[in-house]
This record gives C-alpha cells, structure tokens and sequence, in this order.
C-alpha cells in the first residue's frame, strides 16, 4: 500500500469538488482520454505525450513538461486500488481517502473540473498540518501535485489513529556520529530546507514553478534525488545524495541520471552536470571522480553543540 499526497488545482482550487464528487485528478490542459493509451513504461508515456504538451503549452520547459507527464501516469497507471490519498484542503488540514477505481477520462471544460481521474472514498479522518513531524510536514508541503508519502506511512498511521506502534528511540549508545544521526532519514529535506544557506544556491535554484519541482525527479532508472538549474537557465544540476559514505557505485548511477536528462530532458542549448553529496568519501570514489569532468563531490556537516545552562543565565 502507498501512501501520496495528492494536491487537486492550483492553491487546492477543486478540493471541494474532488471532496464531494468522490474523485481525485489531475489535468494540465491535456484533452485526451488515456483510458487505451496507458503503458506501464511511463518513459514511453512522456516520450508520446511530452510533445503534445508542448504544443499545447508554448514557452513551457521540457522539464515541466516531463513533470505534467509524469504526474498524469502516476495518478492513471502507478496509484492502485486501496492507496492512501492525503489531499489538502488549503486550511491546515489533510483530508485521506482510499483509492477505489482504476482510471477514467471526464469530458468537459478544465476551468470548472478535472477531467484525468481516479474515485475515490473519503474517509472520514482529517490529519492537521500542525501535528506533523517536521519531515513529513516538508515532504508534504512539495508543490509537485503528486508526492509519494510511503516512507512516512507509520506516522500517518498513527495520526490517522490506525497504530498503536511506539515510536523508536535512539539510545546515545547507538549514535556513531551526531552529523550522521540528524541527517540519516531526512537529509533531502534538511539540504531543500536550508538550500539558500549553502553555495550551490548562488549559482543553482531548485527546479521548481507554481506546479512542479525538482525534487524526486523520475526517470527510466530510478528517482533523482534534486534537480536544479542554472540562474541563467544554461545548466541542468543532477544532485544525488547518500547520507553516509559515498562508493564508487554511485558514479555510475548519477551518470545514468544525467543520461536521462541529456537525452530526454535538456534542451540543444543547455548543459547536464552532476554533483555528489555524502558524509564522507573513499579513495575509490575519488579515482572514478578523477577522470569525470562533470561531476563534482560534496561532503555535508552539521555543528552540534550542548552548553549547560546555569542559573545565572
């Protein structure tokens, strides 16, 4: 079972509709009914369709139009039947439902309706914003319409009143490196949280308009992690993090990411780089880095410090 957040229009514009209609969707100014056209190969998918939203989006980046793409199949072909959907209402507050049929198309004008669905039913459970761990709260705030909450589902669990579970405590015992430790399951969001702090924003922006972002990037070989682009639009950054030591293994990966998005995503005019983020590095990371031109190694730190506080303070 996976869990997604699911944002219906823009600034949550057709929740009310969704909500009383028993539906989610997505739209895009797409007018065509998928229902016959749906491979599981979403990669065919976007090569298809990413075309036909050019022409009906001129001036619009490949890069938005993968995302459109992408977010389509997802919603049509990748939910299944009993998936956990939070949708936002715009007012603080979650609204979960269970997916209860597969895909269908709905004839009609976008401006008052989203015509790519699933149905769904509503349960009768809220989750507030607020009493979210902060994690979750900022994978859940992504401006992407459709975002994959499943590594988050014993927490939504709990907050919907269906686990009874504890939740986990670190021993200091377990702790080999307090760097490590804060950043071990949450190191996307804290680099996408604190990215104006750290150089890369002073030549890169996180890819992101009113719709979409860079962030989980899907592509033929598996997710990127960030996806950014250069303040003057000429480069594409692939970013892939590993929250403790980097491999050698990892050059391989990233360059097939990069592929990706030189072969299906960039435009003529624009170049694909790629940086490595990790803990720490080896000596074998460093010989493969050394015969690439385009891609770089970052380690990340983070200061952690105690002080007593006394009763004079």
């Amino acid at each position: 079972m996976n869990y997604l957040r699911v944002v219906l229009g823009k600034q949550h514009m057709f929740f009310s509709d969704c909500f009383e209609s028993g539906y989610i969707g997505v739209d895009f100014s797409m007018d065509i009914d998928f229902s016959n056209d749906l491979p599981d190969n979403w990669r065919k998918f976007n090569k298809k369709y990413i075309p036909e939203y050019l022409e009906r989006h001129p001036g619009a980046s490949k890069i938005k139009a993968g995302l459109a793409c992408g977010a389509i199949h997802t919603l049509a072909k990748f939910l299944e039947q009993d998936d956990i959907i939070l949708s936002p209402d715009g007012q603080g507050n979650y609204h979960l439902g269970e997916i209860c049929s597969d895909y269908f198309y709905v004839e009609g004008d976008a401006e008052h309706f989203l015509r790519h669905r699933r149905s769904v039913n509503w349960l009768n459970k809220t989750i507030k914003r607020e009493d979210m761990s902060d994690p979750l709260k900022n994978s859940s705030g992504s401006i992407s319409t459709i975002c994959n909450l499943t590594q988050y589902s014993e927490e939504i669990k709990k907050l919907m009143g269906d686990s009874e579970s504890s939740p986990v405590v670190s021993n200091d015992s377990d702790i080999e490196n307090p760097s490590e430790f804060v950043l071990e399951e949450h190191l996307e969001d804290f680099l996408v949280k604190n990215w104006i702090q750290t150089d890369l924003s002073e030549e890169y922006d996180i890819f992101e308009d009113d719709e979409f972002t860079g962030r989980q990037y899907q592509t033929d070989t598996g997710p990127i992690d960030i996806l950014a682009i250069s303040k003057d639009r000429k480069e594409l950054l692939v970013i892939e993090l590993k929250k403790g030591r980097a491999s050698d293994r990892v050059i391989g990966q990233i360059q097939r990411y990069m592929g990706y998005i030189k072969d299906e995503i960039a435009e003529d005019d624009q170049e694909v780089k790629g940086i490595i983020i990790a803990f720490e590095d080896d000596q074998r990371i460093r010989r493969a880095l050394s015969v690439t031109n385009n891609i770089e190694f970052y380690r990340y730190r983070i200061n952690f410090n105690l002080k007593k506080v006394t009763d004079n303070e």
